[in-house]
């Protein structure tokens, strides 16, 4: 069986020193903060090519630090897309922000720009823009909208680690990048894991705070804060797995160019000054989806759904009404991620190449 993801291989190249990395936390019992997260957090910055990185617990961690930093609350209205993970929306809920959602296009599933520009109102306070399956929208765009009506900007790039929008990665442009470090995810953790990026001092400043309970020193709290902090270990194991980022990235990006030139199916589009990580790579299936998939399945090919209810569909926000998004709902009932980690053979790209084009074949004779 070819996997969607292939943790184990991912884990294999890197085994020696991702083992030896783990065993130095342990045999230094050095479990909560230290060095290794300060490497980390450096190590990331300078990959990001970003003034500031925070460690923290997860992505949705990340996101409600970014927004409380910010200064969002109760009533202040933020504007997002409805095909995302159910974590882009909870953060703002968890900060008592007012979820506004604006449809995306149907071509790079990403947020309807001209879209958002109209849905802008006196309450909105920020847009979370999400960088889904590792594409990037016109940034430069979005923050000149953003500016112009003085707006902060947040990029949800938990699937977009490396991705660049006119060379720049998430950040640049906006005033607060975050990041999951799910083990699944470009760059991934052996369990749980997050970081927030910008490059204003202030919000970095306040963000830390926030992550390890509001203090400075170990029994000096200067406000209320959480305890999201990264793992040791975690930030162990990234900091050898980000060595290889950037080449994985290269390969994800081979691996979809052979899919662009071979795949018979439509598929999600990157944009032109994009580059993106290539998260997932996803294909519209918009005739026979769960035929499709149990196809793949018996010819041991794994695939997934990434996301098959939107969120103004979901049953926790049934009371929430601010208008239609049938691209998002069209979209949800047609996208289908197949394999596209880095570990992947030509053989195996070949094999999933062939086996997707035959029912394509028969699905449209």
């Amino acid at each position: 069986m070819i996997p969607l993801v292939d943790l184990k291989a991912s884990y294999l190249p890197q085994k020696t020193e991702i083992d030896k990395a783990i065993k130095n936390v342990i045999d230094n019992s050095a479990f909560i903060g230290g060095e290794i997260v300060t490497q980390f957090e450096k190590n990331f910055a300078k990959f990001c090519e970003i003034k500031r990185a925070i460690g923290c617990s997860n992505g949705s961690s990340a996101l409600h630090l970014a927004l409380m930093a910010l200064g969002i609350g109760k009533g202040d209205e933020v504007i997002t897309v409805p095909n995302t993970f159910f974590a882009t929306t909870e953060a703002i809920s968890h900060v008592g922000g007012r979820i506004k959602f604006v449809d995306v296009e149907e071509d790079t599933a990403l947020i309807d720009i001209d879209k958002l520009e109209k849905s802008i109102s006196p309450r909105t306070k920020a847009v979370i823009v999400v960088n889904l399956f590792g594409q990037i929208p016109d940034m430069q765009w979005i923050k000149e909208i953003t500016e112009e009506k003085n707006i902060l900007l947040i990029e949800d790039s938990a699937q977009a680690h490396g991705s660049k929008w006119m060379g720049r990665q998430p950040g640049y442009y906006s005033d607060i990048a975050t990041y999951s470090f799910f083990p699944a995810k470009v760059l991934g953790a052996f369990g749980d894991g997050g970081c927030v990026t910008t490059n204003n001092d202030e919000f970095a400043e306040r963000i830390r705070l926030l992550a390890n309970h509001g203090r400075k020193s170990k029994y000096e709290h200067t406000i209320e804060g959480y305890n999201y902090r990264l793992d040791t270990i975690q930030a162990a194991i990234l900091n050898v797995k980000l060595k290889n980022l950037r080449s994985n990235i290269i390969t994800r990006r081979f691996n979809a160019a052979w899919y662009n030139s071979y795949l018979h199916y439509n598929h999600i589009e990157e944009n032109l000054f994009a580059e993106s990580s290539y998260y997932m790579y996803v294909i519209k299936v918009p005739k026979n989806r769960q035929e499709f998939i149990s196809y793949l399945q018996k010819n041991g090919i794994s695939a997934g759904i990434h996301y098959p209810i939107p969120l103004h569909l979901q049953p926790a926000y049934r009371g929430l009404h601010n208008g239609d998004f049938p691209i998002a709902e069209k979209l949800a009932k047609e996208v289908v991620s197949i394999p596209i980690y880095p570990e992947l053979s030509i053989e195996q790209l070949d094999y999933i190449v062939e086996v997707v084009n035959v029912f394509y074949n028969k699905s449209n004779s």
